[in-house]
């Protein structure tokens, strides 16, 4: 590995091999991660919302599902990916206060994922694996060497999927 990207909340960015990409503090956000695996290109987008068209202030495409898949596409296409070789890897949508989940708007991290889910499946790109949900936040890293994704926990044994 050369260098290690690093992605901010409702930010993305992309990476060639040997470098690799990561992104702190997921709780109710999600990381989507997109992976070309032959030219060994990824791209990881913090998002922080599921739907851009249901906020007045959403000029940050990177904060949405709806929007952040397609820029982060765009981005990965332009350093030479193959669209029709992408594949997904998503963590996070965690629901992490108890009392939210009495009300719809406040299932944030539920939400994200299933926005995630939609538009990966209107794009026809497989998720190959994900680890979303329960009530604890996650610090991912992707390495597009090896097309694993490092899930990072608070109390928790470090995933690979």
């Amino acid at each position: 590995m050369n260098k290690m990207i690093k992605v901010g909340m409702a930010d993305l960015n992309v990476c060639v091999s040997p470098d690799a990409i990561t992104t702190l503090g997921l709780g109710s956000c999600v990381g989507i991660v997109l992976y070309d695996p032959g030219n060994k290109i990824a791209g990881l987008a913090h998002i922080m919302l599921p739907d851009s068209t249901k906020i007045i202030n959403n000029e940050n495409k990177a904060k949405f599902a709806d929007t952040g898949i397609d820029v982060l596409i765009k981005r990965m296409i332009e350093i030479g990916a193959n669209r029709n070789a992408l594949i997904a890897k998503i963590a996070g949508g965690a629901q992490m206060f108890a009392f939210s989940n009495k009300s719809d708007m406040m299932r944030i991290g539920a939400r994200n994922v299933e926005a995630t889910k939609l538009k990966l499946d209107e794009l026809r790109i497989e998720i190959k694996a994900e680890d979303t949900g329960a009530n604890y936040g996650r610090t991912i890293e992707f390495y597009p060497e090896t097309g694993e994704l490092h899930i990072k926990s608070v109390g928790k044994e470090r995933k690979i999927i």
